[in-house]
Formats: C-alpha cells, sequence, structure tokens
C-alpha cells in the first residue's frame, strides 16, 4: 500500500485515509483544520521557513476547564490589569522557525492577542494579551488547536521550577557506557593475544563489540544526525554536517571490517568520538547556564527603597533585601519592585515598563500593584506579597521596546566564518580523503575522518560570547551593571562623553545649604518636608536630608514637572517649589548660584542656596578622561558654578548651562551628526531623552528606586571615579575577542594540518575538539580577568 506524507505535520498517511485539501494531502482531520486556520488567515508562509513542521493537534475538550477558575488564572499571569494581562507558557512542540513565526503572529489568529514573544531556548512564549476580549483559556484552545499544546502546571509556577531537560545526559551516559566497555574487550586485540583468544573467542567477542556500538551510533548520536538532516533540508550546512557524515563513515568502515573479517574495525574510536563530543556540548551548555544564572544575579539594579519600619521610621534598604509583608514607601516616578498591596488611598501608576502603553492606571487602597509599575504623584506606602525577582526586573530593563538596534561586529565576523567553515572543511575532507586512498585505504579512511571531527568552529562561535559574558560578570562584581553584552562593544567605541551636572558629576549627599528668606514656622517646614518626601530629584533628596525632622502631612495633590519644579496641596494650601520662573519670581536673579525657590499658598517665603560637593576623584577622573575623549558638560542649572568647574576641570572642557531635558537631546543629536560616538551620563531622571538618543546611556545610581529603561547601563554612584577603567577595559575585552579568534583559527588550522597528513587519529581528534573549546574559555576567562586586575 503506498505511504504518503501529511503536508501539516509530516507523519505518514495510508492512501487510503487521506483527506485533501486545497490539493493538499493530510493525515486527519486536525491537521486540515490547522491549514485551513492558517490559510484563511493568510500566514501559509508557515510552511515556508520548514517542510512539514507542525504537530497533529491533541483532543483537549475539557482538559482546560480549570482555567475558568480566576483564582487560578491570577496564579499563572504574570501581569494584569484591567485591559493588559501578561502570561508566559512553556511549549514543548517548539522545536523551529516554523514555530517560532507562527507563535509571534498570534494575534492574526485571534483577537484580543496584543503581543507574543517566543523564548526558543526555554521553549516558551510570552503573551500580551486584552483579557476582556480573549480568556486564558481561549489562548490556550487556540495554541493546542494549531498543535502548540502547552504544558501547564500550577506548581511548576509556585515553585518556580521548570521541566529539565535531561536527554544530553542519558545520552551521555550511554556513550560512555560503551565505550568504556569496547576499550575493556578491545583489549586482546591491542596487545595482540594469539592462541586462545584467536582460536576460539575473537568473532564472538567482535561481534559483541558491534552490538554495544550500537546504542552509542544510534541514540547518542542521534542529535548530529537530526541536526545535518534538518540543516540540509533548511538548504543550510552547520557545523553537524561533517560530525554526522563523519560517524556514519567510521560506522559503516567499522562493520565492513568485520563482516569480511579485516580487522576488528574502529568502534572503540567510533564511541570514544561521541563520548568525548557529547562531553563537550556538556560543557558548552553548562558554561553558558552558568553564565547565564550570573547575569541574572548579578544584573539587579543597584537601587534601594525606602521601608516602613514598625516604629514609622524609614530606612533605605537594598531591592533585594525586600521580604514578604514589608511595609514600603514609593515616591514620584520610583519604580514598584516586587506584587503587592496598596495602603494609601489613591494612587497612579504608569506601566508602561511592561505593557509598553503610557496612560497612568489609577488604583485604590486594597487594590494589587505590581512589580515594574512607576508611580507617578504623590507618595504612596504599599505592603509586599512577594520578595523581589532579579530576572523578572533585568527582563523589564530589556524590554525590545527599548533596545537600540545596533549591529554586532563580532557576531557578523563568525557568522561569516561560520557560513563558510562547513563546505570548505568537507572539500578539504574529500580532497585528503581522495589523495590518500590510491596509497592506504586505512590512512584515507582516518584521514577523512579526523580531518571532519578536529576542525570545528565551536570555539570561534564561543570566543565573542564567553569574553562578553565573563566581562558582564566582572562589571557586575564592581558595580557597573549593563544591559546587556552588545553594550562592551559600544562602550569601546566611545569618542565622546556628555556629563549631566547635578546628581551626576556632583553628590546628593553632600551639600553645603543655606536660606536666605522669611522664617518658616514648623508647619511651613512640615509642608515642605511633605513634599519633598514624594520628590526622587537629587536637590529634593539634599533639601529633604538637610531639613529638620517634621510632623508629615497627608498630600492632596503632586505633580513634579521635569526641569522646573514641584507643585502640590497638603491641608488645602498649595506650596510650589522650583526655579525663580516657575513659581513666578521672574525678578529674582538666581546667577552664580544653585537655588530652589519657596512660595506657600500665595506668599513668596525666599530660596535654599546649594553649594554643590562635586564627586570624589572628579578631577583626576576628567583629567584621565580627557587625553582620549572630547568632553561635554550640560547641566539645567545655570551658570553660577562656572567658574568653580573652570578650575576642577581640564582646559577644552565645554560647558552648556540652562538646558531644558529636550535641549539636552538635540544637543546629543547634534554630536552624532558629526558623526560621534557618544556616551551620556546622566542620572536617570531629566535626562531619559538623552540616554535614550546617545550611543550609550548610563545612569548614575545613589541609593535611590529610580530606573530609567532608556539607559544602557547603571553606574553605583561609589563607583563613578572608575568610569576611564571600565572604558579601558571594554577596549580590552575587544583586543581579547580578537586574540581569541586568532587563536581558534590558528588551532584549525593546525589540526587540519595534523589531520590531512594522517597523522591524528579520529579518537585523538574527539579529544582535541572539546580540548579546543575549554583551551578558548580559560584563555578569554583568564585574559579579562588579567586585564581586570592590570589596568589602573
Amino acid at each position: 500500500m503506498e505511504n504518503k506524507n501529511c503536508f501539516h505535520c509530516g507523519l505518514s498517511i495510508v492512501i487510503e485515509e487521506k483527506i485533501v485539501f486545497d490539493e493538499k494531502e493530510f493525515c486527519c482531520n486536525g491537521c486540515k483544520t490547522v491549514y485551513e486556520i492558517f490559510s484563511l488567515n493568510d500566514l501559509t508562509c508557515y510552511y515556508d521557513f520548514e517542510k512539514s513542521p507542525g504537530a497533529t493537534p491533541q483532543d483537549i475538550n475539557g482538559k482546560y476547564d480549570f482555567l475558568d477558575n480566576e483564582s487560578i488564572v491570577a496564579k499563572l499571569l504574570e501581569f494584569q490589569e484591567e485591559s493588559t494581562a501578561i502570561v508566559s507558557l512553556s511549549i514543548p512542540h517548539i522545536h523551529c522557525s516554523s514555530c517560532i513565526w507562527i507563535l509571534e503572529n498570534l494575534q492574526r489568529l485571534q483577537k484580543g492577542i496584543n503581543t507574543s514573544q517566543v523564548n526558543f531556548p526555554e521553549k516558551k512564549v510570552r503573551i500580551n494579551y486584552n483579557p476582556e476580549n480573549v480568556s486564558l483559556k481561549n489562548i490556550v484552545h487556540l495554541l493546542s488547536s494549531i498543535g502548540y499544546e502547552p504544558y501547564i502546571s500550577l506548581e511548576n509556577y509556585e515553585t518556580g521550577k521548570s521541566n529539565i531537560d535531561r536527554s544530553l545526559t542519558y545520552k551521555l551516559g550511554v556513550a560512555f557506557f560503551c565505550f568504556g566497555n569496547i576499550m575493556l574487550l578491545s583489549f586482546p586485540e591491542y596487545f595482540e593475544v594469539k592462541e586462545f583468544w584467536l582460536d576460539n573467542y575473537r568473532p564472538f567477542f567482535r561481534w559483541l563489540i558491534f552490538a554495544l556500538s550500537l546504542p552509542s551510533f544510534l541514540y547518542s548520536a542521534s542529535g548530529y544526525y537530526v541536526s545535518a538532516i534538518k540543516s540540509i533540508k533548511s538548504k543550510m550546512l552547520n557545523i553537524d554536517i561533517p560530525i554526522a557524515l563523519g560517524i556514519v563513515v567510521m560506522f559503516i568502515r567499522s562493520t565492513f571490517d568485520i563482516v569480511m573479517d579485516y580487522g576488528s574495525g574502529f568502534f572503540d574510536s567510533l564511541t570514544g568520538l561521541i563520548f568525548f563530543m557529547l562531553l563537550g556540548k556538556m560543557f558548552q551548555i553548562k558554561t553558558y547556564s552558568f553564565l547565564s544564572f550570573e547575569r541574572d544575579f548579578k544584573s539587579y539594579f543597584p537601587i534601594a527603597i525606602t521601608k516602613i519600619n514598625q516604629d514609622a521610621t524609614e530606612e533605605s534598604i537594598p531591592v533585594y533585601e525586600i521580604e514578604k509583608g514589608n511595609r514600603l514607601l514609593i515616591r514620584n516616578q520610583e519604580l514598584i519592585p516586587v506584587d503587592g498591596i496598596l495602603i494609601s488611598d489613591k494612587a497612579e501608576i504608569d506601566y508602561s515598563f511592561v505593557t509598553g502603553e503610557a496612560v497612568p492606571i489609577t488604583k485604590k487602597s486594597g487594590d494589587k500593584v505590581f512589580a515594574g509599575g512607576k508611580q507617578i504623584g504623590k507618595v504612596i506606602e504599599m505592603e509586599v506579597l512577594h520578595s523581589v525577582s532579579q530576572s523578572y526586573l533585568t527582563q523589564l530593563w530589556s524590554n525590545d521596546v527599548f533596545q537600540k538596534k545596533v549591529e554586532q561586529k563580532h557576531k557578523t565576523i563568525t557568522d561569516s566564518i561560520s557560513r563558510y567553515f562547513t563546505p570548505i572543511l568537507l572539500l578539504i575532507a574529500f580532497a585528503g580523503f581522495g589523495y590518500w586512498i590510491f596509497f592506504d585505504a586505512n590512512t584515507a579512511f582516518n584521514v577523512f575522518t579526523a580531518v571532519l571531527i578536529v576542525a570545528c568552529p565551536c570555539a570561534l562561535a564561543l570566543t565573542a560570547p564567553f569574553t562578553m559574558g565573563n566581562m558582564l560578570r566582572i562589571f557586575g562584581n564592581k558595580h557597573f551593571y549593563l544591559k546587556n553584552a552588545l553594550v562592551i562593544e559600544q562602550l569601546a567605541k566611545v569618542d565622546t562623553i556628555v556629563f549631566d551636572k547635578t546628581g551626576t558629576i556632583t553628590t546628593n549627599s553632600k551639600s553645603n545649604i543655606s536660606y536666605e528668606g522669611k522664617i518658616l514656622d514648623d508647619t511651613n517646614l512640615s509642608m515642605l518636608k511633605s513634599v519633598l518626601r514624594a520628590s526622587n530629584h537629587p536637590l529634593s533628596r539634599m533639601l529633604y536630608d538637610f531639613l529638620p525632622e517634621a510632623k508629615r502631612l497627608q498630600l492632596d495633590a503632586f505633580e513634579e514637572i521635569t526641569g522646573k519644579g514641584i507643585q502640590a496641596v497638603a491641608g488645602g494650601v498649595s506650596i510650589q517649589m522650583g526655579s525663580a520662573n516657575f513659581i513666578g519670581e521672574k525678578g529674582q536673579s538666581e546667577m552664580q548660584q544653585t537655588s530652589v525657590h519657596i512660595r506657600i499658598g500665595e506668599e513668596y517665603f525666599g530660596k535654599y542656596i546649594f553649594n554643590n560637593q562635586y564627586r570624589e576623584g572628579l578631577s583626576e577622573l576628567f583629567d584621565k578622561l580627557s587625553s582620549q575623549y572630547q568632553l561635554k558638560v550640560l547641566s539645567g542649572d545655570n551658570e553660577g558654578e562656572r567658574s568653580l568647574l573652570e578650575t576642577i576641570l581640564p582646559k577644552g572642557t565645554e560647558m552648556i548651562f540652562n538646558q531644558k531635558p529636550e535641549q539636552k537631546l538635540e544637543f546629543i543629536k547634534a554630536l552624532q551628526d558629526q558623526g560621534k560616538n557618544v556616551m551620556m551620563v546622566g542620572d536617570g531622571l531629566n535626562d531619559a531623552g538623552a540616554l535614550a538618543q546617545s550611543n550609550v546611556g548610563i545612569s548614575i545610581s545613589e541609593n535611590v528606586n529610580v530606573f530609567s529603561p532608556a539607559c544602557d547601563a547603571i553606574l553605583d554612584a561609589k563607583e563613578f571615579k572608575k568610569l576611564h577603567y571600565f572604558l579601558k577595559l571594554s577596549q580590552k575585552s575587544i583586543s581579547t575577542i580578537k586574540m581569541s579568534f586568532t587563536l581558534s583559527l590558528l588551532y584549525n588550522v593546525v589540526g587540519l594540518s595534523f589531520a590531512i597528513t594522517g597523522n591524528l587519529l579520529p579518537l585523538v581528534a574527539a579529544i582535541i575538539m572539546p580540548l579546543s573549546t575549554i583551551t578558548i574559555v580559560s584563555f578569554v576567562t583568564i585574559m579579562s580577568n588579567y586585564y581586570s586586575r592590570k589596568i589602573k
């Protein structure tokens, strides 16, 4: 009976049971229905990425009825508001580019789904949807109907555990068992033991060795065959093709030797080869996951949150010390780092970091607020439901919405080399075999296999990721937190550095503050202190710390206008604080001083004058930077401190004052139009636009929970004087990558020259291959650690 394959899932179908639709053949109505869904929604290019990529949809009637229970759904969701909910679902069937494409186009299949993003290594899809238009149950049914049934386990969601794929461990175990036993059984052949062995048991042991090689050949090495076949089908040659070819050739040659009684074959080398290659793969995966873990753990933001103690005192604690049941104080523009219950009567929360929508959501007392929201307006209090999730905060920071589209030079180089690597390797292998076959068949097969195994672009491909990964860890340990590895490459290209003044080159903690004006009584001081308590601006924080303790008042209204000042209402009385122009006192002279003017009700009281304290080591840092970079200082303040700055900073440092946030952005843009690679260093409050526009945006963090997705890096204020060190270390990272590229190419040239001359056995090649990976990883780790200690 003739067999054909299903157009959707690729399973063989009996010709009599086939279902024909649109001139295509399907194995069942489920596959036909999926094709119909794709066809009706103009999604048939799903089949262009890979032939028969789908899976037969399973019957799930009643299986997901538990998703009608809102309390269960709430446990599964990462985020939930009136018109937006976000869920991450595990999809075991994700396996190719077609899967990614269809799962990232779910919004075309179902109204109410806004966006969907696939995490291919973890086989997860993160779906942002509108719960008013579509339920989670509908989404799960949709996924199941197109062959991507999700795996949902409440236990996994509550404990944070996920299914671990142990298939590589099992394959490695089988390969080791086969390799070890075949080596033992091959000893008589190695030592050429005659008489007893020769006369009685040699044929039996040879066939026993053959049988023991089968699990290793068929099961342990199966990943290489599958990858090679998929690569050939997609018309792209990957490194698994020569490896799979080498294994198959060795197996056929060895079987032929035993059948024809020419010898015992190369089954010891074959199983050893598979074992050592899987060992290399295991090492690679473990090292990657280690770096990934370090990245998640070390990438927490160096931000603090204000905790309210039981005695009503306030203390600043790191976000990772937050515990369930803590009471937190959230100021204007502060990030909510954890899920919690709102205690204050009302709050305006901006969830744009999570959803991309910048419309604030009004919450009332008792409502749940989610991590990732940003408080807008007066100060609020909340009670913590869960401790902080570092990976969740990192995910917010790495949201695609805020990514800068920059070409990765080293990734491009690696991709280019890898593209030509396999065809050249196959050409060398066949040329070597063709040459040696006329002299010695044994050597010809050895040369062919050794060439295919020893030359591997793995070390080449690992060079950049491991160097960058190790540097991310080194930077993190020194309190310089980068959004991703690409930032290191961008830091190395910088030629112009622009600094904000207030809160960046000046410190929040030290300032000589004096007051000029009418006397402020206790009621007025209480009003000022209560208003300043809600603000995160560097001058507000300094002034708040400077003012004496006073009774806290409830604010009826609060608004902070970027670059101008604050207006609030407390007990029916209006309070304005900020520049003279902002509070309506244009006659006040602001030259030669940084000041905050005060108006309470209709009465102008006076101003607080700030004699800024500049950061420790500022002059030395600018001296070091000036030799290699163009330096510029932008400030929203007046020119009051120009003369002082001219004595501190190197000659030629451009200083521009009275800059509004939009003017800072235009200044950066103008520099980029001149071909400059610009790094902006700011406090993340008034500089968000400039940070986003710059090639590299660094936000200085000083014990304040301010989070700007626009920045590429966050620098702990205590490490400000090390900025030159970090820039130099970034340049050395690129040098390390170049050295590692050279080392890797040299390894391949030397390895191939030994292999093609017949001086390298396949087993030795299999041992050398993972050793090359270990060598490269060790080299980049040692070099990056060496530079991190050597650079001053």
